[in-house]
This record gives C-alpha cells, sequence and structure tokens, in this order.
C-alpha cells in the first residue's frame, strides 16, 4: 500500500466505458487509489513493472492478451500482487481458467459498488471473494462425476470438432462469428480437460474416442 494507507488499484479491460464506470467507482473511497488503467494483457504487464499496483481488476477476454495469460505471468513475477477477475462470463471454464493461473477472486461485473470495494480490501489481506454464480458452477463440478467429454462445454465441442476439420483460429473466429482471443480460450481449456500439450495430439484423441461427429 501507499504511505497512506491506500490500497493501489489497477483496471484491466478492453473497453474503456467500463474502465471508466470503475474509475468513478473507486474515487468515492478514500482507502482506495486508482493508480493505472490498461487495455490488455500486455499493457497490464507492462504497467505492473511500474505501478506494483497492490489489487488488479482483471477482465478476462481482452485483444493481444487475454486475463488469463496476464494472470499467470504477473502472478510469476509479482507474487504479491492480488488479482480479481471482474468479468461477464458466469461459465465453469472461465472461473477454473482463472482461480488456476492464480486470481485470488472471481465477480461479475453487475456486482455492486460495495461487493467490489470489499472484495478488493479482502485481496490485500490474500482473503477470496467469489460471485454466487462462480460459487455454484464450481461446487457442481465438486459434487458431479465428469469425463472429458462430459466436462466440455457446448462451445468447446463445437470448436474441437472444427480442430478436427483442421481449421486455424483464425478460421474458426470466422466461422463462429467470434473473436480470435475468445477461440484461443476456448483451445486452452480443450488442450487442458484432454491432458494434451498441442493441438494435434488434441485432433488425435478426438478422433480415437470419437468425442466429435
Amino acid at each position: 500500500m501507499t504511505q497512506s494507507n491506500q490500497i493501489t488499484v489497477l483496471l484491466v479491460d478492453d473497453h474503456m466505458v467500463v474502465r471508466s464506470g470503475l474509475s468513478t467507482v473507486l474515487s468515492v473511497y478514500d482507502d482506495l487509489k486508482l493508480v493505472g488503467e490498461a487495455g490488455d494483457g500486455e499493457e497490464a504487464i507492462r504497467l505492473c513493472e511500474r505501478l506494483q499496483p497492490d489489487v488488479i481488476l482483471m477482465d478476462l477476454l481482452m485483444p493481444k492478451m487475454d486475463g488469463v495469460t496476464a494472470i499467470k505471468a504477473i502472478k510469476v513475477r509479482w507474487p504479491q500482487i492480488q488479482i480479481i477477475a471482474l468479468t461477464s462470463f458466469k461459465e465453469k471454464e472461465y472461473v477454473e481458467a482463472a482461480l488456476k493461473a492464480g486470481a485470488n477472486g472471481y465477480l461479475l461485473k453487475d456486482v455492486s459498488a460495495e461487493e467490489l470495494v470489499q472484495a478488493i480490501r479482502r485481496a490485500t489481506a490474500g482473503q477470496p471473494s467469489l460471485s454466487p454464480e462462480a460459487a455454484r458452477v464450481l461446487i457442481k463440478d465438486i459434487n458431479e462425476p465428469s469425463s472429458t467429454q462430459q466436462d466440455m462445454t457446448g462451445r468447446e465441442k463445437e470448436i474441437l470438432a472444427l480442430m478436427v476439420e483442421g481449421l486455424s483460429n483464425n478460421e474458426i473466429a470466422e466461422r463462429l462469428f467470434v473473436s480470435q482471443s475468445t477461440v484461443k480460450f476456448h483451445v486452452s481449456n480443450i488442450l487442458s480437460k484432454m491432458g494434451v500439450t498441442g493441438r494435434t495430439e488434441a485432433v488425435a484423441l478426438a478422433v480415437k474416442h470419437h468425442l466429435v461427429n
């Protein structure tokens, strides 16, 4: 923290409107100090080098470098920085990926200002904060038996099928009308769930075990 005992915060989100709204919220609280804003993961890492904030509010899907990749990189270099994933997505794969990367909080963007501020304060003490939606998907995962295919979401199965067809991330993005960063995020989750390290191995496994039509 700063000498005045303020908690220094870095905002990372590719939407300027979101950053502006969060900046306004933080400005109301005397114990919080916004020290920087970034529009993608790469910029966040550069700012961490210079600012070393206490807490980062990190979006997940961004251009250039997604939030999960940025969380991993930041926690390796500056493990003392606490990171809260702040996103619009409540699906299990996003929650798991962020927490495994090193985030100690996962909140949805519709969280109230007071809940967000309390999460930031708890983060400085190393205390986790999970939105009710994130907690539910994790509890459900613990209570349900799983397999590689059952674990995959419908979107992941769809992308795996296109990988089997031989499409690149760019081609998959065009086919599904989504961003390349979104496809990259899903592909990373697919490889992790299948326990493989590359696309070729994933495709071979998918064909062998008939994971896609």
